[in-house]
């Protein structure tokens, strides 16, 4: 059964247009998830809204969404004066520019959706956009009014449709600079690098989403098989202690012969004054990582 859609409207190449429908690409309905049970009478809960002065319970008649203006000041908006508000992308998408989808950098793409023609008469019109951008190995750029929020959109021909995703706005992410400024700058030995490149080339694989398991779910489910058949929940078997100090150089070299790794692949030792390269410095007093120091 194929999902409901998110939206529906119109898609549209300079004059030619074609009705379209959009679906969540993604799920969550698998996930395990809890409702909030009253532990004395077993039964389920609810949320209520309560005025944060009077602590009165509010009805629904009353309930309307204010914009802060002031400190406890708000400007009241209805709920009719938010519908009234039209703009084109809220029921049409115009293409209205075009790029190669690897121009975009990755932290700029947000959540991916199917796009596919509502109906039969969309169909040839559909097609027309979805091959003419295959053609070219283009996206085509638009915008969409998804829960009354405007989005920069992508679309991406995908088989027999295409792959909407939409965008992030520039002021919405951070840039990394601001994040990595910190970070020292240190010399690493060549070496060790050539290590580490070993190990990469051994465990060299294919993408494969088919293989990831969530193991925390897994574990939430047998919590739940046996907590159901009256037996004692499974011990969970703690992870080793990981090391934070250690010699970086060896630690390479037993990583790459675990992976099976002749010896004779790995680099030859660095000078004894380079060997004690650490793998991590202790950990500060609130947790965080120490500065590593330069090799």
């Amino acid at each position: 059964m194929a999902p409901r859609p998110v939206w529906k409207g119109y898609l549209k190449l300079s004059l030619v247009t074609c009705a379209v429908e959009l679906s969540n690409a993604t799920t969550h309905a698998e996930r395990v998830s809890f409702r909030v049970i009253n532990r004395d009478t077993g039964n389920t809960v609810k949320r209520q809204y309560v005025d944060s002065v009077t602590g009165k319970p509010l009805e629904d008649k009353n309930e309307v969404k204010g914009y802060e203006v002031d400190k406890n000041e708000y400007l009241l908006i209805e709920e009719n004066e938010i519908e009234a508000l039209q703009v084109e992308s809220e029921h049409t998408m115009n293409l209205d520019g075009f790029i190669e989808k690897s121009e975009i950098e990755q932290i700029y793409l947000d959540t991916p959706y199917y796009l596919a023609p509502a109906d039969k008469v969309s169909l040839e019109a559909f097609a027309v956009i979805r091959d003419a951008l295959a053609a070219r190995k283009m996206a085509g750029l638009a915008r969409i009014v998804l829960y009354r929020r405007e989005r920069p959109v992508v679309i991406e021909p995908l088989g027999k449709g295409m792959l909407l995703t939409t965008l992030r706005y520039e002021n919405t992410v951070r840039k990394a600079s601001f994040v990595f400024e910190e970070i020292d700058d240190v010399k690493v030995d060549e070496e060790m690098i050539d290590l580490a490149t070993h190990i990469i080339d051994k465990k060299r694989t294919k993408f494969d989403p088919s293989k990831f398991e969530d193991s925390y779910e897994n574990a939430l489910l047998e919590l739940i098989r046996a907590k159901k058949a009256g037996r004692k929940p499974p011990v969970v078997k703690a992870a080793p202690a990981q090391s934070n100090v250690v010699n970086l150089f060896d630690a390479l070299r037993k990583s790459l012969a675990s992976e099976g790794g002749a010896e004779e692949e790995a680099a030859p030792k660095p000078a004894s004054g380079r060997r004690g390269a650490k793998a991590g410095a202790k950990k500060g007093a609130d947790g965080s990582p120490g500065k590593r120091k330069s090799a």
